[in-house]
Order: C-alpha cells, then structure tokens, then sequence
C-alpha cells in the first residue's frame, strides 16, 4: 500500500494546479515543517501536528502528535481510525485532507478552503513581524525613488557640469558631474583630472576626434583614412546592427579615436586595445580589402599568418633595402660574413679547445655559448651588433708586429688603412739580417761563403719594400685575416692589390611590425627557440617559425597555455622602437628584479660576477 499526497493550489483567476507526490513509507507526517509529506504553510497547524500511519486490516490510523486535535468529518478527535474504502475529511486549521482509495493506495488530497481565522492566511505569516502597513505604498516608493535619482544623478550633475562650462580649472572640492566617471584617467591625461569640458566639450555628445587632435595634432602617428578603416570592419552583422542603430542616434560614429584609446579605465598606462578591436577588421580582410598586402588574422592562437621577418635584399649603406619572406619558404639572408654557428658552438675541435685555454681570463665553459660573442643591449631587448675587438679578438687576432711591449695591429673595417701599415711596416723593417754577417760566427776558410750571404742579404733588403704587396694579397685570400670571415672584393686591374670587404649589415631587429623582448625569455635556453648548433652557414636565418612560439603562447582564449596572449602583447598600432603598452610595466618590474640581483654582487657566484663584470665593461666601451 502506497501513500500518495495530492496538493491542489488555486491560482488568482480560479484555475486549479495539481501536484501528486507517491510516499512508499507505512507512516507520514502531518504539520507546518517542510519534512513532513503533507506540508500545511499555516499557524493554525503544528509543525509536527499528526501522524497517519497504515494498518495490517488495510485502514489507516490519525493520531495527533502535538496535543493539538484534528476534525474528522467535522468532529474534533486526537485519534482517529479511517476505511479508506469509505473515505473522510481530515481538518487542520484552514486545510481539508480528503482521503479517498485508488485501487491499492490511499489517496490523500489537500485543498486549502476559505480561512476560518487571521492565523489561517498565507498573507499573515510573511508580514506579521513588518511595518508593512505603516509605510508607503510600492508604487509610490518606487515613484519616489526613481525621482531622488534623476535628481541626484541627471539634475544635479547637468547643472554642474553647466555652471562650469568654459572655466578652465574648478575649485577643488565634489562636482556632482564626476559622478558619471566611469574610473580614473590614464596617467598620460592624469592632468586633466579636474577638467572634464577638456574632452566633453557638449553634454550628451560623445568625445570627437576633432577635440583629441587639439592636442595630439603634431604627435599622433600616421593612421589609415577613416574610410579604409571602415571597409576593413565591414558593415555590422546581426545583433551588432542594433547597437550600431543606437550608436548612431547618439550621435556615436564608428572608427573614432576613443574606440581604440580608451580612457577612465584606472591610473597608470593607458590600457592596451582590446583584441576584439584587432579582429573586427582583420579576421577576413581580405575579402572586405582586396588590395591589402596583409594576412588574415584573429587569435595567435588558432588564426595567424606565418611571421614574414624584413630580410636584407643587399647588406650596406645607412638604410639597407630590405623585403619581407615568410619563413615557410625557407629564406637565407646574406649579410655580409661568414660565419659558421656550429664550428664555434662545438664541444669538440680546434674552438672548444682554445675557449678551454681562454677560460681562465674570458671565463669560457668546455665551449662557447651565445652569451660569449651576444652582447644584450641596455635595455635586454635585443642584442649590440658583434664588435670585432670586444667579440672576436680573443681568438681572432690581427697583429703583425711587436714593439716593446706594445703590439701593432691591423685596423679592422679599415682596407686602405690595412695596405697602408703593411707597406709601412716593409719599408721601415729589413730583413733579420745573418748572424755570420755580424764578426761573431765562427767562420769556413776562405771568404766565398761570406761573400755570398752578404750578396743575398742586399738584395733581400733591396726587395723588402717589394714584399708588402705579397703580405697584403695573403690577408684578403683564402686563409688570411680577412677572407675567412668577410666578403673580398677583387684588385680593380691585374697586378694591384686593391682589394675591398664587401659591406657588412647586423640587423638587430626582423620583425618591424611586431615586438619581441629576450629579456621576458631569460629562463630559456637560446637553442630552444634558435637553431644554430646545427647552422653551418652565415645564411642561415636562424629565427623561429610560429609553430616554436605556439609552444608557450596560446591565443587570447586558450586558457591552457603557459602564457595566454593578445594581439597588444606583440602589435602595437604605432608601430615604433617602444614596446606595446601590454608589456611596459610588465618589463620595468622584472627589470628592477634583475638590476636588484644584478647589483647583489653577495648573491652570485664568484664565476657570475665575473661574467657581469665583463658585460659591463663590454657596454661601458662602447
């Protein structure tokens, strides 16, 4: 035999809801408390006010619990015993609890009749402890409300924000229009934290583009036109078409300055435009732009090109051309040396052993490393171009004589001033002149031998100066000074030894449309991102491809990577030498961190502080 619990509500137009709920137990509550099956929501009924339990005979027994009676067809009883066959009426306080038989099971249905007293309301319980009826009314609560706030937060500031009009500096104190600041302002126009008609000149007109040029005229970078930019977005979509409709009417055009520079967004630098700016133009621009030169791109992650480096079309001059190569084709970039990464980089060989013989003053591993010959710059962002006498000297010298204690050298980058000391050198130098020639050696009988020293001897001397030509043709050949790291222009005409260096061009930085900092990558390895143990050749570019860098940087969205990135983190709009504002602070904070450890010399180890000692007097050289 099952209990089932019908509870009938009645809705305020008279319509009737039923909800049936089975009970398996042979026994269930009856009260005010929620955990009992028949729940009863009045004061008139106990929270645990009666038990109705099941017999072996099939009846049911009611028994009340609380001491409090119950009506049974309208007769008060503290006990009661029912054939649900032939049915009754249970009563507690303003509930009827027909019980009636359906097939096996007692069917119990609670109804709510009209309250026989005050205690009996469902009204009464939620306010008997309220003030309810010594306040307003709602609608006028509500109407008195919304009134104090267009007071408050229209009327009050409009009519500051009138009364100041055109003064340049308020008196310090509250202006009721500052209420409408959204945050503070960036500390680029922290200055015009008092002077808020500076960028609202109109109440209820959005700042134009005409009030940012009052100030920004002869700084702000060059920007593509205003229709180009709204070509590229492409017309609204959708849903975007509403608040376009709404943009519009409050008189909020599209491809303003404030759409990417937003302001009141905290102190410090102005924050970085958000990504989906980026990708509201670039994500399919090329069906929008037919004539653009730039790739598709939405995410690092999942949507961008392969990096297209500015590669060198021929190394020399002030501005060398250059032309932009995605790396999948594999590009080469000639600069003007020759210089194989692997051959210096060996663990084995001729370089290893004499960096091992060099340790003890340059403080140089089992081999060379990058850091040996790569100077970073002041700022660690990238790196000094290679200097001959700091980088290269150690083991490439370019002496050729010794006075004393001084010794001479060739001037590197210099050719003319090469020839010129050689010819120098052989004219002011003779021949080591033979011992015999002296009085001291003991000597043959007879002076024919004598004779002939002396005879080779002067035409040595006479054809000394004639030597030089020979010594410069061995610098600028294979094998010489020159040849084994530089491009060699050949003599003008056959005989001469006019020889030349091709131009050579360090290029610093490859990627002018985007950033990269190795000071935010110290914890790795240089190997990890750049191939040059295994480069055999000057040619070889030795930068990463998209697929190295995806490694650690995922999209904007993909919150599983090391370092989850935005378009700001690498791009900037104004593209110049400055890092993108993202990772300005971002680079001061860890720079005061190393500089902190840097000059904690108590911190390093005693081969650390030597290798510190050396960059320093590297830079401070130069």
């Amino acid at each position: 035999m099952t209990f089932i619990v019908r509870q009938i509500a009645v809705t305020a137009d008279g319509r009737e809801i039923i909800r049936s709920n089975p009970f398996s137990e042979p026994q269930i509550g009856v009260g005010r408390s929620a955990e009992n099956a028949i729940h009863l929501p009045d004061l008139a009924v106990n929270p645990d006010h009666a038990i109705i339990q099941q017999s072996e005979d099939g009846t049911i027994s009611v028994e009340s619990i609380s001491g409090q009676k119950f009506s049974i067809d309208g007769r008060d009883k503290m006990a009661a015993t029912i054939d649900p066959g032939a049915g009754a009426e249970l009563g507690f306080g303003g509930h009827i609890v027909t019980v009636s038989q359906d097939d096996a099971d007692v069917v119990l249905t609670v109804k709510r009749v009209e309250a026989l007293s005050d205690s009996a309301e469902d009204r009464e319980e939620g306010a008997l402890y309220t003030l309810k009826g010594l306040l307003p009314g709602k609608r006028m609560s509500a109407w008195a409300f919304v009134g104090l706030l267009l007071a408050a937060f229209l009327i009050w500031p409009i009519y500051t924000w009138a009364t100041y009009r055109g003064i340049e500096e308020r008196p310090e104190g509250f202006h009721a229009d500052t209420m409408w600041t959204s945050g503070a302002l960036s500390e680029a126009h922290h200055s015009l934290e008092g002077d808020c008609q500076a960028c609202h000149v109109d109440a209820f007109v959005t700042v134009q583009d005409t009030t940012c040029m009052n100030c920004h005229e002869d700084d702000a970078h060059d920007h593509a036109k205003k229709d180009r930019l709204l070509t590229a977005m492409g017309e609204p979509e959708g849903f975007a078409k509403v608040g376009a409709a709404f943009a519009s009417a409050f008189n909020k055009p599209p491809g303003r300055c404030v759409e990417c520079h937003t302001e009141h967004e905290g102190e410090g630098a102005m924050q970085p435009t958000a990504q989906k700016f980026c990708a509201d133009c670039h994500e399919g621009m090329d069906g929008r732009l037919t004539d653009t030169t730039l790739e598709n791109a939405s995410d690092f992650g999942i949507s961008h090109p392969q990096f297209r480096p500015a590669l060198l079309v021929e190394p020399g001059g002030k501005n060398p051309p250059r032309k932009r190569v995605s790396l999948d084709d594999k590009p080469t970039e000639y600069n003007g040396l020759k210089f194989p990464h692997d051959l210096h980089m060996s663990k084995t060989g001729g370089v290893a052993q004499m960096g091992r013989r060099l340790a003890v003053k340059y403080d140089f591993g089992d081999s060379l490393a990058c850091a040996d010959c790569h100077t970073p710059d002041s700022n660690g962002v990238r790196f000094e171009p290679v200097d001959m006498k700091e980088d290269c000297s150690m083991c490439h010298s370019l002496a050729f004589e010794e006075i004393g204690n001084t010794v001479r050298t060739l001037r590197h980058g210099e050719p003319d001033m090469v020839r010129a000391d050689l010819r120098a050198y052989y004219r002011s130098t003779g021949p080591s002149r033979p011992i015999n020639l002296g009085g001291m050696k003991r000597r043959r009988p007879g002076a024919q031998n004598d004779n002939r020293v002396a005879s080779d001897y002067a035409r040595a001397v006479q054809f000394r100066p004639s030597r030089a030509n020979l010594a410069i043709q061995q610098v600028f050949s294979r094998g010489g000074a020159c040849f084994d790291c530089h491009g060699v222009t050949p003599p003008t005409a056959r005989g001469r030894v006019d020889y030349g260096i091709k131009p050579v061009t360090q290029t610093d930085r490859y990627m002018h449309k985007g950033w990269f900092s190795h000071e935010a990558h110290n914890d790795e390895d240089c190997t990890s991102c750049h191939a040059a143990t295994t480069s055999s050749d000057a040619q070889d570019l030795l930068l990463p491809g998209i697929k190295t860098c995806r490694e650690c940087h995922g999209g904007e969205f993909q919150k599983s990577s090391d370092v989850p990135s935005t378009c700001a983190m690498c791009h900037d709009y104004h593209a110049d030498d400055g890092a993108p504002w993202l990772i300005k602070e971002q680079q001061k904070d860890k720079r005061k961190k190393s500089d902190n450890l840097v000059h904690d010399n108590d911190a390093l180890k005693p081969s650390d502080k030597l290798k510190v000692k050396i960059r320093k007097q590297k830079i401070a050289s130069r």
